[in-house]
């Protein structure tokens, strides 16, 4: 998802002031303590001077020990101070990153699932990881010696133009041009700094997507095709670190050679200046000395303000997602949900349409009554999943309302609200974690034997038991260690743990047995009874087990009632079955 950088891209390091405050005065101090470090780099060649116009010229050395002792103080400073500034800083700076840090990831769990739907995860990644890193170096080094060394540019030439105007005018002179040439390679320097970060984004989806779905590309033998795709990216990518570097070059060259010029001039000049008696050779040395001690601030300019425009980017990425509106919240007047309430599930003219306005749910009446089960079908597309996620807020209903005991569920807490209704997931995803830590994502606050008994009613127990550790053992990544129809157990029962009255299960017995599916149903009922159960079923096993059934088509119910009354009057109802029942054949 490669963009141009946007006009204003310092705004966008500007904005992290807020999270600097509490660090000002450190940031502040290792400025301080680099700048007067500078100066007392600066100050060396004025006493160098004194040394060889008095004690060297005059042929005295009566004070000499005090202008050396000078010399190594000045250099003992310098050096202790600069030991200062990395003491002030490194903490400040990684304070900061890590905050930046909590506060993006924070603000990614509560945006909307739409919004997740629409970036990919090592984009997300880089910005998390390698943006803040880019942030966290300019605050620590690169924003500081940014300002000290233009400053010491500028004391540095006030030094030169004491010892000798005409030096001063040399070194101004060979300078300038500096200004221009920055100015030009910046804004080349940035296009081609943020198309870097982008690609590197691209790069770290490549590389997740391809450790996730190792089993997939080895079971179809597509390895060398992800391969050569992940070539072509880390090519481009390399094309665009190359294209940096030549930016950078060209760049460097002139900086290289324009203080180097203004040294040789400033020899010419001095020479003549001795030989004809204007300038003594301590002036020249010293100025010599200053215009050498001068090339780091000079020669670090280049690569400041390379690294300043890599900052922009990276803060202009960061606010890209961290800017990312959060459009399900808390209601500004909440209403709670009733502590008698049963968990009556209300549809009531219920609409869904995408951004770009496509409508999915079309006007959707229906209720499922306390402790029902209700299974929903339909035909690929006609909206399950997306009706399913608005009981939770998963997404928000752009028309009508959904409500759990006449509670509209915008007016919920979101809190309240998931924990009274529960959901499980088509996809069962697990986390590298123990099975009871896993469970207990459903209620933290859960016992051990509020975890058995979920394990128990998710039919679980049983192969939870013969794990090398049982409820202490850890689960790789995505639960990939297990079995299809064991991660949706463990899934089941994180969803059940905390009791909820409202439970939704987006296919999640999918990879089940037929007679595993039907004592996970059986045991939900007998355990959990008086539990409102909206179900998106996708096989007629599971539509036999629901007390009653909804067709869902073209956006619209277009039938309810038993799953006999279904099948025996409503003609669309039966084709529908008839395909679910030749899946259900080609899948055993």
């Amino acid at each position: 998802m490669e963009s141009e950088p946007k006009p204003g891209g310092l705004a966008a390091i500007k904005r992290l002031g807020p999270y600097l405050r509490p660090v000002r005065g450190r940031v502040i101090g290792s400025g301080a303590a680099v700048l007067c470090s500078m100066i007392c780099g600066l100050a060396i060649p004025l006493v160098v001077q004194r040394i060889l116009d008095g004690p060297v010229a005059e042929r005295d050395t009566s004070g000499l020990p005090w202008l050396v002792l000078a010399v190594a103080a000045l250099g003992a400073a310098e050096a202790a101070l600069f030991f200062t500034r990395r003491r002030l800083i490194s903490g400040p700076s990684t304070r900061v990153e890590a905050a930046l840090r909590a506060d993006l990831y924070a603000h990614l769990h509560r945006l909307p699932i739409a919004f997740h739907d629409q970036w990919q995860s090592g984009q997300l990644l880089s910005r998390a990881v390698a943006d803040l890193s880019t942030i966290r170096r300019f605050i620590a080094f690169a924003g500081i010696f940014l300002v000290v060394n233009s400053l010491t540019m500028v004391i540095g030439l006030g030094v030169l133009f004491f010892l000798d105007p005409v030096l001063g005018a040399i070194t101004l002179v060979c300078s300038l041009p500096l200004i221009v040439i920055c100015t030009v390679f910046e804004s080349k320097y940035s296009v081609l700094s943020r198309r870097s970060q982008d690609q590197d984004g691209d790069l770290a989806t490549t590389v997740e997507e391809s450790v996730l779905g190792i089993r997939v590309l080895k079971a179809f033998g597509r390895g060398p095709d992800l391969a050569r795709r992940f070539a072509e990216q880390a090519r481009e990518l390399r094309g665009t670190e190359l294209a940096k570097i030549n930016v950078i070059a060209v760049l460097w060259c002139a900086i290289i050679m324009l203080p180097e010029l203004g040294i040789a001039l400033q020899l010419l000049i001095g020479t003549l200046g001795i030989a004809n008696g204007t300038m003594t050779i301590g002036t020249l040395v010293a100025g010599i000395t200053v215009a050498v001690f001068l090339r780091w601030p000079v020669d670090s300019i280049g690569w400041l303000l390379a690294e300043t425009n890599q900052t922009a980017t990276a803060a202009e990425r960061y606010w890209e997602v961290r800017d990312a509106e959060v459009t399900i919240t808390d209601p500004e007047h909440p209403r709670h949900l009733p502590a008698d309430g049963r968990g009556l599930l209300r549809f009531e003219d219920v609409r869904f349409a995408y951004p770009n306005g496509s409508e999915v749910l079309r006007g959707i009446d229906l209720e499922v009554r306390p402790g029902e089960t209700l299974a929903l079908v339909g035909a690929t597309g006609s909206g399950k999943t997306t009706l399913t996620a608005l009981v939770a807020r998963l997404a928000d209903v752009t028309g009508g309302r959904v409500t759990v005991d006449g509670v509209d569920v915008r007016d919920v807490p979101l809190a309240e609200l998931r924990e009274q209704v529960a959901t499980a997931f088509e996809d069962a995803v697990l986390f590298s974690a123990s099975v009871a830590e896993n469970v207990r994502l459903g209620c933290p606050d859960a016992s051990p034997d509020d975890v058995r008994t979920a394990l128990r009613i998710a039919q679980a127990e049983k192969f939870v038991a013969e794990l090398p550790w049982g409820l202490d053992t850890r689960i790789g990544e995505e639960g990939l260690s297990l079995s299809g129809g064991q991660r949706q157990r463990l899934a089941l029962a994180r969803a059940v743990i905390g009791r909820p009255k409202v439970l939704v299960l987006d296919d999640p017995l999918s990879a089940l047995d037929v007679q595993t599916e039907a004592e996970v149903e059986h045991a939900l009922r007998s355990v959990l009874s008086g539990v409102t159960a909206l179900v998106v079923a996708h096989r007629p096993s599971t539509v036999q087990l629901a007390d009653r059934v909804a067709l869902l088509d073209g956006g619209r119910i277009a039938a309810v009632g038993t799953h006999s009354d279904l099948l025996a009057t409503n003609a669309a109802y039966r084709n529908l079955l008839s395909t679910m029942d030749a899946e259900e054949r080609t899948r055993v």
